[in-house]
């Protein structure tokens, strides 16, 4: 043992038990097994049996609640066809249920303000997915593979002064 080594510690691996070492005559240990990260749950479930769920998307926040039913889905007290004009939007709002299996099972209530109707489609995606994870838990992972309880966070970008916009400028004039 040289010099340097009579500050080291004997034991290197009690720092770190991921480390393997394996020599003359040693065996190898297997490194610890990481558990996954507890899953978090977003939306509430009442003592009525009815989920809850909050979404938002550029400035729009939708509030979600749905309970079991024969599949009567209002926003802001108006049927979400007569309410969606544009076919996307609707197919938007649609896609947690269908990938849930739920479409026609539940009934979904929807208040939402704020924004145009792309961002209370979005706000209205993640809400509905929060609220039919807290409904069943075990939809979480099917749920997240599909991005439906990621939370959009585009927003509109500030004006900037000296600009006419946030990033475009007056018209420049050479004369």
């Amino acid at each position: 043992m040289s010099d340097l080594d009579l500050n080291a510690d004997p034991n290197p691996a009690a720092e770190s038990p991921a480390l393997v070492f394996s020599g003359p005559g040693e065996t190898e240990t297997a490194a610890p097994v990481v558990e996954p990260a507890a899953v978090v749950i977003r939306g509430k479930l009442d003592r009525f049996g009815t989920a809850w769920g909050t979404g938002r998307r550029k400035t729009s926040v939708a509030r979600v609640r749905v309970m079991a039913g024969n599949g009567k889905f209002q926003i802001n007290g108006r049927p979400h066809s007569e309410y969606f004009c544009v076919e996307r939007d609707r197919m938007i709002i649609e896609q947690p249920l269908r990938a849930a299996e739920k479409h026609g099972a539940v009934d979904v209530h929807v208040t939402v303000e704020g924004g145009g109707t792309t961002g209370q489609a979005g706000a209205i995606l993640l809400g509905l997915a929060r609220a039919l994870e807290a409904l069943n838990p075990s939809l979480h992972r099917m749920l997240g593979e599909h991005g439906y309880l990621t939370r959009d966070s585009r927003m509109v970008e500030r004006k900037k002064y000296g600009l006419k916009k946030a990033r475009r400028s007056f018209q420049f004039s050479k004369r």
